[in-house]
């Protein structure tokens, strides 16, 4: 794999590092992280998660918000015991879905809270330029946390939405429009390039691939069709399950750097 070739392994001493995973939404711990997740908790690391939003917006045009928030967060918790944590582990800042750039400041500081009493070796952040807005404004958050505490972690940016581009999933063939759209969307993101040259770490998950897929599966509105039939979006819709498929090779990336 080319993947393998590209990025250095990290070592089983890295593993045992103490570790804060912020998550923009439900479920991004999982996708980006969640193979780290189980080999850091069966080396015996201590590791939390910090979801940063309230997971009420995702199927909003078909469930109420409080309903679909309640939804989520008892996914998360499920999904969170099946990567090997317990509910203490968890942490839910409830900032409003798809608004957390508007609560920067009030996000800043309770980062900087949960930072200064974990205290982790190491973070694990969305890519500054993982597409979705809260997803960059987590990276932006913890950034200037890291800075405003003085604590010296290593940081380790994951990719979600940038595998949603060209090469890594398939240019639509619908139309001339969509792949146009699809190819710029790609050469501007630079993921193409970017994932050979920034994202040189990796921790080698081929051995836990299947209590990972158990993981996601436990976020069931994400995963399947709760209600309301095709209506329903999930995961598997995105790039005809291309996308989803990129969580699941044998090794989880990161671009690592020290602030």
């Amino acid at each position: 794999m080319l993947l393998s070739r590209a990025n250095h392994r990290g070592r089983p001493d890295d593993l045992r590092r103490p570790a804060i995973v912020f998550s923009p939404h439900f479920d991004d711990e999982t996708l980006a992280c969640g193979g780290t997740i189980i080999k850091k908790k069966k080396a015996g690391a201590q590791v939390s998660i910090v979801f940063m939003t309230d997971g009420s917006s995702s199927h909003a045009n078909l469930i109420p918000p409080g309903e679909l928030s309640a939804i989520r967060i008892s996914e998360a918790f499920a999904a969170a015991h099946l990567l090997g944590l317990d509910d203490g582990d968890l942490h839910l800042l409830k900032l409003k879905e798809r608004k957390l750039s508007r609560h920067i400041d009030d996000a800043v500081d309770m980062a900087a809270e949960l930072l200064l009493r974990l205290k982790p070796a190491e973070v694990f952040v969305p890519h500054l330029r993982d597409v979705h807005p809260d997803h960059v404004a987590t990276n932006k958050i913890v950034v200037l946390a890291l800075a405003k505490c003085g604590l010296g972690a290593i940081v380790n940016e994951y990719p979600v939405w940038l595998w949603n581009h060209w090469p890594w999933v398939r240019v639509p063939r619908e139309g001339v429009r969509q792949t146009i759209f699809m190819l710029r969307r790609s050469l501007r993101s630079g993921f193409g390039l970017r994932l050979f040259k920034d994202f040189r770490h990796s921790v080698v998950i081929s051995d836990v691939l299947d209590a990972k897929r158990a993981a996601l599966a436990a976020y069931k509105s994400q995963m399947t069709r709760l209600k309301f039939g095709e209506r329903w979006p999930i995961l598997h819709d995105v790039s005809d399950g291309e996308f989803l498929e990129c969580f699941f090779q044998n090794h989880e990336i990161f671009r690592q750097h020290g602030l």
